[in-house]
């Protein structure tokens, strides 16, 4: 079982929504996890690699 990313649970709650800390300690993973997909998107699923190979084509890194 991987562990809890305290950590970075941490900085986001503290860092980037400015939460108090008394605020932070009383939210549930649950309600961290929601303020996250509010913030930066639903975890979609990972992009395949013709999703990739289309983007490169879109969006090359030569001019």
């Amino acid at each position: 079982m991987t562990p809890f990313p305290w950590k970075n649970a941490m900085r986001f709650g503290l860092g980037v929504l400015r939460l108090e800390p008394s605020a932070f300690w009383r939210m549930t993973p649950r309600e961290l996890a929601a303020a996250w997909g509010a913030v930066v998107g639903e975890g979609g699923v990972p992009l395949s690699r013709s999703g990739l190979d289309k983007l490169m084509e879109q969006f090359p890194d030569e001019r």
